[in-house]
């Protein structure tokens, strides 16, 4: 099968010459060709994301249109041709190419685009679907993965990613996309022509940029000290790069050092192998420049602008200390919970909602301030669908969202996590401490006294192609089937398995698990500890979460260790 569809890829005129070459080099490759079209490229929950290349299973205008067309199917069942779909794209290899082709696609389907005029952050994508009333968003973005990816998010009117029942219902709109022939598209300049296409900029941006503004809790802080605070910011070659710079320098800070190496968005990613603030060795350059100007505090966003990463120097030792998604987000969340506490701007009912594998000490952190804590799946869709909720029952406030992996919000201007906001606020933050003399660390080892030495991990084990698929689920199966009594050190209290909706407690007894259906494991284990498996929707890897809790640093870190050794089975 994968060689007669290999063969018509190779040969059918519907595909250009470029494809047909570069699928013609691969002949007598059988691995390659098995991998290239042993599927089509899964649309998630969320979207697609692959490798770039020619096949059903690679990322191409081809990939692109297909899912579009299935998109453009459920938009026009929906009665959202004239509400439009907005259009964003980030810095990757082919991402103006494929935000182009989807826009045509819905252009020939007779629906409405606003596209970007140039790259732009994921989140202003989000805050434009509402800003425009579109009916949808997609952006063109991997994310964090390797430069050989790119990916295709679909977002809906409340500015969130997808979700039930939408994501559903579109992904089975796609499926029916079964041949070519139910592909439109159209050109460029007949759909300008006939108000289909439309290019914006300047006017989003701007809106986009108060709003982030808005976010500000003590402006009159960074004035005090805009002069003596250094801040280093490396965009790692994405859209990160304007937009934090001009809500820094609107915001009176003066003394922003840029990472000249990597300002220039380029999808090569030249300076580093993985784009992602979460790496290591992503910081390389930026720590550099840190030493070399004595910064206060390093920040990174990915390459799509949702995702910062912080390193903050420590006085005493003189080194920069990493910050996990987890602490970063303590840090924001203890001061806009304190301070609009303090300064009398927290609203009525108001709540902050965190993913389930994201640290327990929010849980801690939203009891102090009185404020409601929801816990919801991974994905900060979720947390977006929370916003969503809230509003139209009339229940709670949003104030602030997180997750784990270098996420988060503060307002409801997006659905989505915005590095942007984030950066403002963390440097906000170090300004409000500087002010007092005091550094974020030092103020991360008062939280930690306050609330308890919470300390999470997480690690990943990569099974590519067909047969690393079959893996995954294998080991997934025999988790939820065999619950195991003990993870090192750590009696198993209870197993919530969400693909299934039960929890199930040591003792056997079963009750509902709480959440929507998904394929996640969570242990809840003894002292305080917990940890959570599942497949990543976007990578071919198997996701390991886990979760301690102690009395000092130390202790802590050496249970952690000992916590993923016990589940990574060394």
């Amino acid at each position: 099968m994968c060689i007669e569809v290999y063969n018509e890829w190779c040969t059918n005129s519907y595909f250009d010459e470029d494809t047909h070459k570069e699928l013609k080099q691969l002949a007598g490759n059988d691995d390659e060709i098995q991998d290239r079209f042993y599927r089509k490229l899964e649309f998630g929950t969320g979207g697609l994301r692959g490798v770039i290349g020619a096949g059903t299973n690679r990322m191409n205008i081809y990939t692109v249109r297909q899912a579009t067309q299935g998109l453009a199917d459920y938009i026009i069942s929906q009665h959202g041709e004239d509400k439009g779909v907005a259009i964003a794209y980030d810095s990757r290899i082919m991402s103006p190419e494929f935000s182009k082709e989807a826009a045509l696609c819905l252009n020939a389907n007779g629906i409405k685009t606003y596209r970007f005029e140039a790259l732009r952050p994921t989140p202003e994508l989000s805050f434009a679907v509402r800003k425009l009333g579109c009916i949808a968003g997609i952006v063109i973005t991997a994310s964090h993965n390797p430069r050989e990816y790119n990916g295709y998010k679909v977002y809906w009117e409340d500015g969130a990613q997808i979700t039930p029942p939408h994501d559903k219902n579109i992904m089975k709109c796609i499926s029916e996309v079964t041949s070519w022939e139910q592909v439109k598209t159209m050109e460029e300049k007949d759909a300008a022509d006939k108000g289909l296409y439309n290019t914006i900029g300047a006017e989003i941006d701007d809106a986009y940029m108060a709003e982030l503004k808005k976010q500000s809790i003590h402006p009159e802080v960074i004035s005090q000290v805009a002069d003596s605070i250094k801040i280093v910011y490396t965009p790692l070659h994405g859209t990160g790069n304007v937009p934090v710079r001009r809500v820094l320098k609107e915001l009176g800070f003066t003394n922003v050092h840029i990472v000249k190496e990597q300002e220039a968005p380029d999808g090569t990613f030249p300076t580093v192998a993985y784009p992602n603030p979460e790496d290591s060795k992503a910081w390389e350059l930026a720590l550099k420049l840190a030493k070399e100007t004595d910064a206060d505090i390093v920040l990174a966003t990915d390459p799509d602008a949702d995702r910062l990463g912080v390193y903050a120097k420590d006085t005493k030792t003189g080194k920069y200390i990493s910050f996990t998604g987890n602490m970063s987000g303590m840090l924001i969340a203890e001061y806009i919970l304190r301070e609009r506490t303090k300064t009398g701007t927290m609203p009525a009912n108001p709540a902050m909602v965190e993913t389930i594998v994201t640290t327990d000490m929010a849980k801690e952190v939203a009891k102090a301030y009185g404020v409601h804590l929801v816990e919801v799946l991974t994905g900060f869709k979720y947390i977006g669908e929370q916003i969503k909720l809230f509003e139209e029952n009339n229940s709670y406030n949003y104030v602030f969202g997180l997750e784990e992996s270098y996420g988060c919000l503060a307002g409801t201007y997006a659905r989505d996590k915005d590095a942007c906001v984030a950066v403002m606020l963390l440097c906000e933050v170090a300004a409000f401490y500087k002010a007092q003399n005091k550094t974020l660390w030092d103020e991360m080892l008062e939280i930690y006294e306050k609330y308890g030495y919470y300390k999470e991990g997480l690690a990943t084990l990569t099974l590519k192609g067909e047969k690393g698929a079959q893996e995954i689920k294998a080991m997934m199966d025999k988790m939820r089937d065999e619950m195991p009594g003990t993870l090192g050190e750590y009696k198993v209290l209870a197993m919530r398995d969400y693909l299934k909706g039960i929890r199930k407690t040591a003792d056997g007894k079963e009750e509902p698990a709480g959440l929507p259906e998904s394929n996640v494991i969570y242990f809840e284990l003894s002292g305080g500890a917990w940890c959570c498996v599942r497949p990543s929707g976007t990578e071919p890897k198997i996701k390991y979460y886990f979760g301690v809790k102690d009395s000092s640093l130390e202790d802590a870190d050496n249970k952690l260790e000992s916590l993923k050794k016990a589940l990574m089975g060394q």
